[in-house]
């Protein structure tokens, strides 16, 4: 009996042993990240020692929630060569022949699809959070879907260049989710008129563009829109909150639900 345990043991021992590496790379050490979004999830989840650099989009458009001097690679196949990733995340869209390149040398690569809504946004934290080697369940559960009320006052996101968010994007389920209406009944990013707008005013509006863009923010500064909407309705958010998906934006849903009140 004694001689079978053992025997058991050893067999077991024997199954277990190639897991051990695998185990051992289960938390990669020297990850770098190709564009902005995936910079800000390299921010947001993994551990500063994990980062051997982030994107040049990381100074240009700067996290003021993450603090911190996170390095960074100039964009060069060179250069993140030099640094040995182990492992490499980009957005789907982004770094099309660099990743590609970066593959034909044996670097792992993993290409990472954005929500495309607020649903998703649970699924994108577990799969980074496992490529990271931490617990997928530290993921943020969603908040249950939420319409506004038939009468929930009207809010125009408003962008640079006079263009408008309206329905069956990204930002119209959090403008929902905050318990707003959208004022734009047409699909997707719409160039606005601003004749139609005074005629026929939303209840608020948030100007979700960067403020240093001065030309680009002209439309918002059009004094008749200026009347039209009293200076208490224009709304102002975290912008950076708005350029990657990610579960920053429960705050930011949060920002618009405290305007209501």
């Amino acid at each position: 009996m004694l001689r079978d345990l053992k025997y058991a043991c050893c067999l077991l021992g024997a199954l277990l042993a190639p897991l051990a590496p695998l185990a051992a790379q289960a938390a990669p050490s020297r990850v770098v990240s190709l564009d902005l979004c995936m910079d800000w999830a390299l921010a947001h989840y993994a551990r500063p020692a994990q980062v051997a650099a982030l994107s040049p989009m990381h100074r240009r458009y700067r996290l003021p929630a993450f603090d911190g001097d996170w390095p960074e690679h100039d964009g060069s196949l060179e250069r993140l060569v030099e640094l040995r990733p182990d492992l490499v995340l980009v957005g789907q869209y982004s770094a099309l022949l660099l990743r590609e390149r970066l593959r034909a040398l044996g670097i792992r690569v993993e290409v990472i699809p954005l929500p495309t809504t607020l649903a998703e946004i649970e699924g994108y934290e577990r799969r980074l959070l496992e490529l990271l080697g931490q617990d997928p369940d530290r993921a943020t559960a969603p908040p249950a879907p939420h319409q506004p009320e038939p009468d929930a006052p009207r809010l125009l996101l408003l962008g640079a260049n006079g263009i408008g968010t309206g329905r069956d994007t990204f930002e119209h389920q959090l403008i929902e989710q905050a318990g707003w209406r959208n004022y734009l009944g047409q699909s997707g990013h719409v160039r606005l008129d601003l004749e139609a707008i005074v005629a026929d005013p939303p209840d608020a509006i948030l100007f979700a563009a960067a403020p240093e863009r001065a030309l680009a923010n002209s439309f918002a500064q059009h004094p008749a829109l200026r009347r039209a909407i009293a200076p208490k309705a224009w709304l102002s958010t975290d912008y950076w909150r708005w350029q990657c998906p990610g579960p920053w934006m429960w705050d930011l849903i949060g920002q618009l639900n405290q305007w209501l009140d």
